[in-house]
């Protein structure tokens, strides 16, 4: 049988609760997510450890829109506030005075409103920087939970999931390789299923363990 070659086919990320991946790093923080008695949430962890996956379960839960803190403004705040809403990466408008004051309306209207509010960040929220004060102390005071850093076994499980929303097929001893060789994060595991996907695409060949390692042994000749 011929060897699998990559192809330009689109890419879907699959981001329902059947799709996510349950690991002790981060059964807590599903747990949270799923409970329907959490009015509001702040959920941290750093880049690609599956925060926006959670909130795309909270939000099919709860049917809440789902937007970037940066583009919030005051103006959407009472139309918004009409049902719950998941707002990432808080942490981005610490600069912005005009944002955290339409966070801070929103987050009292969308509670008043009997609805439900989740705020996303990478750090936990006391390191936020967020300088209205009145904000910052009601979201350090609301129910806070972390996703933790992922063990061999979720790891080996997201770069599956990774290669497979890319539709790749990867040689059987490639993802045990790649573990080894990478730094322990969801993000490390994003960066290099992308690097692996264009260099197999870009050289029509598939993806096995001695590809990576001759791709990877030219990016850091010093690794091992």
């Amino acid at each position: 049988m011929p060897e699998q070659l990559g192809f330009d086919l689109p890419r879907v990320a699959a981001l329902r609760r059947a799709d996510f991946l349950v690991a002790p790093s981060n059964a807590v923080a599903l747990a949270m997510i799923e409970d329907p008695a959490t009015d509001k949430l702040v959920l941290s962890g750093p880049d690609g450890s599956g925060k926006t996956h959670l909130a795309h379960i909270w939000a099919a839960q709860r049917d809440a829109k789902i937007l970037p803190a940066t583009a919030l403004r005051e103006d959407a705040v009472p139309n918004l506030a009409q049902g719950s809403v998941a707002l990432e990466d808080v942490p981005l408008i610490a600069g912005d005075p005009e944002a955290q004051t339409a966070l801070f309306h929103l987050y009292n209207l969308v509670l008043a409103e009997g609805h439900a509010l989740l705020l996303t960040g990478r750090s936990v929220a006391r390191d936020w920087g967020l300088t209205l004060p009145d904000l910052a102390s009601r979201i350090t005071a609301a129910p806070a939970v972390s996703v933790q850093v992922p063990d061999d076994a979720l790891l080996a499980a997201v770069l599956a999931k990774l290669f497979a929303d890319r539709q790749l097929t990867p040689k059987t001893d490639l993802i045990p390789y790649l573990i080894r060789r990478m730094d322990r994060s969801f993000a490390a595991a994003g960066a290099i299923v992308e690097r692996l996907d264009a260099a197999s695409l870009a050289q029509k060949r598939p993806l096995s363990r001695s590809f990576a390692a001759t791709l990877l042994d030219k990016e850091d000749p010093g690794a091992r």
